[in-house]
């Protein structure tokens, strides 16, 4: 007779992704890269939904169509801060950064609207 093999279930569980980067040495640069992809994106959506061009788009901020594309490069972080505000502010929108605890999202407190944060005197 043929024996039998047991066979046992692969724990496939480990680290996180997280800890994978962070002992990798590359967490804040992928997060930078992640935050960049995702201004850049709603960038993008909001001139579609807007029927925004990039010329038109580019000659309202006041610079060229080729710093635009720069601007809108997903991989570009070289952006500045003010470059992706005043591109929020030609869509009527706001840009929107804060320091926050790293804390479940659950445990977070709600967001306040676009300069309705009281400065401290």
């Amino acid at each position: 007779m043929k024996e039998r093999i047991k066979k046992t279930a692969f724990d496939h569980s480990g680290s996180s992704f997280d800890s994978f980067l962070e002992e990798e040495g590359i967490r804040e640069e992928v997060e930078a890269v992640a935050i960049k992809r995702v201004l850049a994106w709603q960038l993008s959506r909001e001139m579609q939904q807007q029927k925004k061009t990039k010329r038109a788009m580019a000659r309202e901020l006041q610079t060229s169509r080729s710093q635009l594309d720069r601007l809108l490069d997903p991989g570009n972080v070289s952006v500045s801060l003010e470059a992706m505000a005043r591109a929020a502010r030609a869509l009527g929108k706001c840009l929107e950064i804060r320091i926050a605890d790293r804390k479940p999202a659950a445990a977070r407190p709600p967001r306040a609207a676009c300069g309705s944060q009281k400065r401290p005197a």
